[in-house]
C-alpha cells in the first residue's frame, strides 16, 4: 500500500474512531452517578470528549503530515492508543475509586492494588505516547510547510 493510500485510510479511521471516542465520552458523562468515584467519572467523560475531538482534528490534518510510512504508522497507532487509554484508564479509576496517581482529582482515594497498577500503567504509557505523537505531528507539519512555502513553488 502506497503512502498516500495509507494516509487516506488512516485519516478516515481517525475521524471515525474520534467520533466513537467522543460518543463514549458522552455516554460516560450520562452515567456519572453510577461510578464509585463520580469525580473521576467526570474526568473520564471529559477525557473521552476531548480526546475524541483531538482524533477528529488529527484526522483532518493527517494528509498534511510529511512523515515516512513507518513514522506515520507509529504516530497513528500511538494516537489511537494514547487517546483511548486516556479515557479508559480514568474510567477504570472511576469504577474502582483508584486515584493514587490522580492526586486532587481523586480526593486522596486509593483503590485495590490491581486497579491502581492498571491505572498507573495507562497514565504513564499514554503520557509517553501523547508526547511522542505531538512531536511527530509537529515535525510532520513543519516539514510539510517547507514544501508548501511560496518560495519553494514554481510559478
Amino acid at each position: 500500500m502506497n503512502n498516500e493510500h495509507q494516509k487516506k485510510k488512516q485519516a478516515g479511521n481517525l475521524l471515525f474512531l474520534g467520533f466513537l471516542l467522543f460518543l463514549l465520552g458522552l455516554i460516560t458523562g450520562l452515567i456519572v452517578p453510577a461510578f464509585a468515584s463520580p469525580r473521576l467519572a467526570v474526568s473520564s467523560h471529559i477525557e473521552g470528549v476531548l480526546n475524541g475531538i483531538f482524533l477528529v482534528v488529527l484526522g483532518l490534518v493527517w494528509h498534511k503530515l510529511a512523515l515516512p510510512g513507518k513514522a506515520l504508522k507509529i504516530t497513528y497507532w500511538l494516537a489511537l492508543y494514547g487517546t483511548f487509554a486516556n479515557w479508559f484508564g480514568i474510567l477504570v479509576a472511576a469504577v474502582f475509586n483508584a486515584g493514587k496517581m490522580l492526586g486532587v482529582v481523586a480526593g486522596g482515594q486509593e483503590g485495590p492494588p490491581l486497579a491502581e497498577a492498571v491505572v498507573s500503567f495507562f497514565l504513564v504509557t499514554l503520557s509517553i505516547a501523547m508526547v511522542i505523537i505531538s512531536v511527530m505531528v509537529l515535525a510532520g507539519l513543519k516539514k510539510s510547510s517547507k514544501y508548501d512555502s511560496p518560495v519553494n513553488r514554481s510559478e
